[in-house]
């Protein structure tokens, strides 16, 4: 699939395989990862979706046209009545209630990466928006399909139901419509001179990302 997501992934394809390889990412894929850095992950990514509802919210504001605005507003949506919910009910099939996803605060790589994204909104238009969100909305869908297709059918993995979850067609097609998006953008308003600020978004999101699972396994705050 052409595009300047296709682009973004091959330039920076260290940092997307760290991202999409990283050793969480193996260990859910194969039911080895530690419950405990499960559970962190879990409670952080709540808050993660939390700003970046914000984000989307952002992205209307920066919008040039009602359809540009709807796309946003559909990405606010999928996350605040669908993906939240559905991480509620997670948490709590891992034993974490709602109130101690309230009473949580962000981690520091919850923090790095949200802001990052938000103030890359805030600096730039849509299109560096939209970039700096597209390793998570799109790369989660990426890693869910892939770890789908990797898992063994006779054995019982605690996180398949995340993997299921990304790997859905629900959530395929999020990911589909935001790359449909980014590139239609890009087709507009992308110039020769634009590509490598756009490029250092990328990597550095993605980056972040990694950071994000790494947060996961050593249980930072």
């Amino acid at each position: 699939m052409s595009g300047i997501f296709e682009r973004l992934k091959g330039d920076a394809a260290a940092e997307w395989r760290a991202y999409t390889n990283h050793a969480f990412v193996l260990g859910m894929g194969d039911g080895t990862l530690p419950e405990a850095a499960f559970r962190h992950y879990l409670v952080q990514d709540y808050l993660f979706l939390i700003q970046f509802a914000r984000a989307y919210a952002l992205g209307v504001t920066k919008a040039d046209t009602l359809a540009d605005m709807r796309a946003c507003a559909a990405g606010l949506s999928a996350i605040v009545d669908v993906e939240m919910q559905l991480h509620v009910k997670l948490c709590g099939d891992w034993r974490i209630t709602p109130e101690e996803l309230e009473s949580t605060s962000e981690s520091r790589a919850t923090i790095a990466y949200t802001r990052y994204v938000l103030e890359a909104g805030h600096r730039g238009d849509l299109l560096d928006l939209l970039c700096a969100l597209s390793p998570c909305v799109i790369g989660y869908a990426e890693i869910g399909r892939d770890l789908a297709a990797r898992q063994s059918s006779d054995a019982a993995n605690p996180y398949a139901v995340w993997i299921e979850e990304y790997a859905g067609e629900a959530y395929q097609q999020v990911a589909q419509d935001a790359r449909a998006t980014l590139n239609r953008l890009a087709a507009e308003n992308l110039t020769d001179a634009r590509y490598p600020r756009l490029l250092e978004l990328f990597r550095q999101a993605t980056r972040l990302e990694a950071d994000f699972w790494e947060m996961g396994m050593t249980g930072a705050d």
